[in-house]
């Protein structure tokens, strides 16, 4: 356990954003009208909000945009107009909520596997949450597409939570991390690792560039959006959706270019500029062609 330093000795760099948030407006985005005490209760009770109103995507970067992870930026796209992000988006707003509301929330980065063995060494890149509260530390991850828990998991060797009919399980990996595992109608699936180290919003800003900028990155490569659903979940990979329920075989359904817009409205509450959907359209035929089977992105 890593001990955390009282508020008012850290420096503004090692401080959320919390002074320029509209607490209102995010509520009435996530449609949460819930208690706002800090207990694990609301904790949980926010989470599965999230969840339920802001999908994942990266849409913003296939239509020639750039991802800014200053809160202003972070209010605009996923508040105000209505749109979702990635991990550094949802998990920095989030902590910014949670610390506004009198939450002890700490910046994790963890490793991503996305069923990898827990002995490979990827690279630190993934934006996670440590909570403490009812005296206990928390994970929380509310970025992590369409397979991540929707409830805070405990810290704690060997626990297993049950989320709804989605099973975690937390471990450890041989190399010394805490190892997050989801169990699929295949078995226990790996999903990343990651350690006690607190991570702070510039070392998100130099991950969230090189995601969103490297020609290798598969968010700068491929049309993604997910959904976390509580009975049903979505991975949009290009033009094949991907609908999954708990302990049954993955649906699959291709999908032709022009149906692209209609599927973000309807499956995942996504509308975008005209000249954004436009953009879409044709980054749609162009990826197509470069899709592969190797790319695991929350499938």
């Amino acid at each position: 356990m890593t001990a955390t330093l009282p508020r008012s000795a850290l420096r503004d760099s090692a401080r959320w954003e919390t002074s320029p948030l509209d607490l209102d407006a995010y509520l009435a985005r996530i449609d949460y009208r819930g208690p706002l005490t800090p207990t694990l209760s609301t904790l949980h009770e926010l989470q599965r909000a999230h969840l339920a109103a802001v999908p994942f995507e990266n849409l913003e970067i296939v239509t020639g945009g750039k991802i800014r992870l200053d809160l202003e930026s972070l209010q605009d796209k996923l508040v105000r107009r209505r749109r979702g992000g990635y991990c550094h988006e949802q998990n920095i707003l989030f902590a910014t909520v949670l610390d506004r509301l009198g939450f002890v929330v700490e910046g994790r980065s963890a490793r991503i596997l996305m069923g990898d063995d827990a002995d490979k060494v990827t690279p630190l890149g993934h934006t996670i949450l440590n909570v403490t509260v009812a005296g206990h530390q928390w994970l929380v991850d509310v970025g992590v597409g369409n397979v991540g828990p929707r409830e805070p998991i405990r810290l704690d060797e060997g626990v297993e939570a049950r989320h709804g009919r989605w099973e975690y399980r937390l471990e450890r990996s041989s190399l010394g991390y805490w190892l997050l595992r989801h169990h699929r109608h295949g078995g226990w699936f790996s999903l990343y690792q990651f350690s006690d180290e607190p991570y702070y919003r510039a070392d998100f800003e130099e991950q969230n560039y090189l995601v969103s900028h490297h020609p290798d990155s598969p968010f700068v490569r491929r049309i993604v959006a997910q959904h976390n659903g509580a009975e049903e979940r979505l991975a949009l990979t290009d033009l094949e959706l991907k609908i999954f329920r708990p302990g049954e075989a993955p649906e699959l359904q291709r999908l032709d270019a022009e149906a692209l817009p209609q599927i973000l409205r309807e499956r995942f509450g996504l509308v975008l500029a005209a000249q954004q959907e436009a953009v879409l359209l044709r980054r749609a035929e162009s990826l197509v062609a470069m899709s592969t089977e190797e790319e695991q992105l929350g499938t």
